[in-house]
């Protein structure tokens, strides 16, 4: 496989998935016991694969009568982010048997912060089958050579991490709410795979930019100390950077990985 079309392949599947989200995020963005949005703001029930949860977010019975012509979810932040997440994931990793479950993670994990953005909330129904997802992927992954981590301290690194999470949720529910618990389990999974040393920058990471992002909206007079943050983003972006550098740093990068793949050996 060519880099060129390495590149295109990604961008294609992070493009195509991040078109389905809008959707599911509007769906989804629902305050704690209220059920999930089953029609458009006009109304009109939403159809489509899947009971309704795949499809355009735009109404078409809503766009002849001129209302919500541009969908009552745009889907022009998720593309890109989606797109760009995919293709740092495989810039980071490279060709690698691993880089399969971060593509499969990447479009829910990105889904799951724009639903915590909007209603700081984490919903149960995606984190806890993410989490069992991810355990099976990366076992997948586990079975061919050439990957850059373990499956067991995978396993062990969910159950460290969500562990730690819980324990801060006890101290604190209004801080670490349960959502961001059982995002951990996840989070721990991606970021143990490589080694305990990127689980700990990556935890690190995640807390340190949740407390400048809190403590720069309080210097700007847009939350005071006891309002809450949606703290989701920041712990996908922590596993995001852990897994780029430890991509980068372990050697397995865009061009190691692919010249491995097609069986030239790492690129001097």
């Amino acid at each position: 496989m060519s880099i060129t079309l390495f590149v295109a392949a990604v961008t294609l599947w992070g493009a195509a998935a991040g078109l389905l989200l809008p959707r599911a995020a509007y769906r989804l963005s629902v305050e704690v016991d209220l059920p999930w949005r089953s029609a458009c703001p006009s109304g009109h029930p939403l159809t489509g694969p899947a009971g309704g949860w795949l499809g355009r977010s735009v109404c078409p019975r809503c766009v002849p009568a001129g209302r919500w012509r541009g969908g009552y979810a745009p889907a022009a932040g998720a593309v890109p982010a989606t797109t760009l997440v995919c293709l740092a994931l495989g810039a980071g990793v490279g060709a690698r048997p691993e880089l399969a479950a971060w593509l499969l993670l990447a479009p829910f994990t990105v889904l799951l912060c724009f639903v915590d953005r909007a209603v700081h909330r984490l919903p149960h129904v995606l984190t806890l089958p993410l989490a069992a997802t991810t355990a099976v992927a990366l076992g997948g992954a586990a079975l061919f050579t050439g990957t850059g981590g373990s499956w067991t301290r995978a396993l062990l690194g969910g159950f460290v991490l969500g562990a730690l999470y819980l324990v801060l949720h006890l101290i604190n529910p209004r801080g670490m709410g349960f959502g961001d618990v059982t995002l951990s389990l996840t989070v721990g999974q991606i970021l143990g795979w490589y080694g305990w040393s990127v689980l700990f920058a990556g935890t690190f990471a995640a807390f340190l930019a949740g407390t400048v992002h809190g403590y720069a909206r309080i210097a700007l007079r847009r939350a005071e100390r006891t309002s809450p943050i949606a703290f989701g983003p920041f712990m996908a972006g922590g596993a995001l950077a852990g897994v780029i550098c430890a991509g980068l740093g372990l050697g397995l990068g865009l061009d190691l990985g692919l010249g491995l793949a097609l069986g030239s050996g790492p690129v001097p």
